[in-house]
């Protein structure tokens, strides 16, 4: 039912700051970003690492949704969101065990389908459940190029795999020449 958490989004009153703070501290790799003038805020996707995310959200404009959770302070968690290959499959399993759910939305003709569950009937965290395909907001960087789920390469003397992961991105491993030997025997012996 559900894949995998996605990302943490945090709400922010000063997103250059928190950008910067991650970027730099971090080396937080910028990924898919807009602005929702409906809802008065702007996100920005980050990927950390192989396969971490983290969401920025602020508001922006006159009014947004943001204003009530940032009152009083500069930030905070405001959601976790969790991937899942079948919104309607979530939906059925959270209507059946009587879950309420709301904010249920389909986004440029299913790019991107979502619901939510209040932190009243989650245990004091706002989830968002979606389902997507994880390398449309990733950045260039932290991702194969289209069609290829694995790269080879040699960097600082040994041999270097990309290999991509289901939940968008990519994963690095890094082997001496002679375990790179080892694993191509493996896969050699293991495909006849």
């Amino acid at each position: 039912m559900i894949s995998r958490i996605d990302h943490v989004s945090i709400a922010v009153r000063d997103y250059d700051r928190a950008a910067a703070f991650f970027t730099t501290l971090f080396g937080a790799v910028e990924g898919a970003g807009a602005e929702d003038p409906g809802m008065g805020f702007f996100w920005q996707l980050f990927s950390m690492g192989d396969l971490s995310r983290l969401e920025l959200i602020t508001p922006r404009g006159g009014k947004s949704y943001l204003d009530g959770f940032l009152k009083g302070r500069e930030g905070g968690v405001h959601h976790i969101t969790l991937e899942t290959p079948d919104i309607e499959h979530v939906v059925r399993i959270l209507d059946e065990h009587g879950v309420p759910h709301f904010g249920r939305h389909d986004y440029v003709g299913g790019v991107w389908k979502e619901v939510f569950i209040h932190p009243r009937d989650a245990f004091g965290v706002l989830i968002q459940i979606a389902e997507f395909r994880p390398d449309d907001w990733l950045g260039h960087g932290v991702k194969l190029p289209a069609g290829r789920r694995w790269e080879v390469r040699m960097a600082d003397g040994a041999c270097a795999i990309d290999i991509a992961h289901p939940g968008g991105g990519k994963v690095t491993i890094g082997l001496s020449r002679e375990e790179a030997r080892r694993f191509a025997e493996d896969i050699i012996a293991a495909t006849g």
